[in-house]
């Protein structure tokens, strides 16, 4: 009997389909001690679903290749490093399938927290939504990018508030910035980094490249760090600093407020800096940028 859940089964579907009909007839013999022979891939995927333990055993099996893994994330909207290895790429699917809803946590009215490791009584966690808001922002801005070879997902205005700013600052040989004022240009402008340029953004979910905390009056700052690409040329790093308000109209909806970025090209930055990308700013930095305008958040 499979130890397999509903969403599991449909998510190792997906996972499986990439696996060529040698691989995934080998998979089943493995599985089955070879007690069980398969004529075809409808009935290899069903063994192999109906006899493995359990989730993380069949993710961990050799022929459950990390790129296949990787390629199933991506295509759930779920981002990851590039670098990421099998073990942290198995970490993630399971908690992706896991029947705790963390959206849960986020239908709590958010009460005061001075750092992003601090939970309120209500059971919110900022760096949760920070980690879910990043892990969509980035999916939805990447897709897009028409060297990825995707179908754009949805973006636009709808995602902001009408009176959203964005400051843009980037720095390679000299330094540029820009300030758009308004839901349409912000939209515009950002689309135009990845739809345009042609950019890639990698956040660093990792504790050291995110930060997150809520204020007093509901206004959540997401802070992360990542690295910029084109193709296959890694061109720089990036900070972002988001500032998030939860939506009345949808107790499931949070638009953006304002954003912050910063990006630094090669010429600007050390060569060891590419490795895994840290935010400079930490939760009490975050803290000082609520008090000021929001625009103020990018400093040296």
């Amino acid at each position: 009997m499979s130890g397999l859940s509903e969403t599991e089964r449909v998510g190792f579907k997906k996972i499986l389909s990439s696996m060529t009909e040698n691989d995934l007839k080998s998979l089943a013999d493995t599985v089955t001690n070879k007690m069980i022979v398969v004529e075809n891939v409808t009935e290899a995927m069903e063994t192999i679903l109906s006899f493995s333990k359990n989730a993380e055993e069949l993710l961990r099996r050799r022929k459950v290749h990390r790129d296949f893994i990787f390629k199933y994330l991506a295509n759930e909207g779920v981002t990851m490093p590039p670098a990421s290895d099998k073990h942290q790429l198995v970490k993630r699917t399971l908690e992706l399938w896991s029947p705790v809803k963390v959206d849960e946590a986020e239908q709590e009215q958010p009460t005061t927290s001075d750092s992003s490791d601090v939970k309120s009584k209500a059971g919110f966690d900022p760096l949760i939504l920070g980690q879910q808001f990043c892990q969509w922002f980035f999916d939805i801005l990447n897709s897009q990018n028409p060297s990825l070879g995707q179908k754009p997902q949805e973006w636009g205005p709808q995602h902001f508030w009408p009176d959203v700013k964005l400051r843009l600052l980037s720095r390679a040989t000299t330094d540029q910035m820009e300030e758009f004022l308004g839901a349409e240009l912000v939209s515009l402008r950002l689309l135009a980094l990845t739809s345009g340029e042609r950019l890639l953004f990698c956040p660093n979910l990792d504790p050291h490249g995110l930060r997150a905390l809520v204020s007093p009056h509901g206004l959540v700052l997401v802070g992360v760090a990542g690295t910029i690409h084109r193709g296959q040329t890694c061109l720089g790093i990036f900070e972002q600093i988001f500032g998030l308000i939860h939506s009345p109209l949808n107790e499931n909806s949070w638009k953006i407020k304002f954003v912050n970025l910063k990006i630094r090209g090669q010429d600007a930055i050390e060569a060891t800096d590419l490795v895994a990308p840290a935010l400079n700013y930490h939760s009490s930095e975050l803290q000082f940028l609520y008090t000021i305008l929001p625009t103020d958040g990018l400093t040296d």
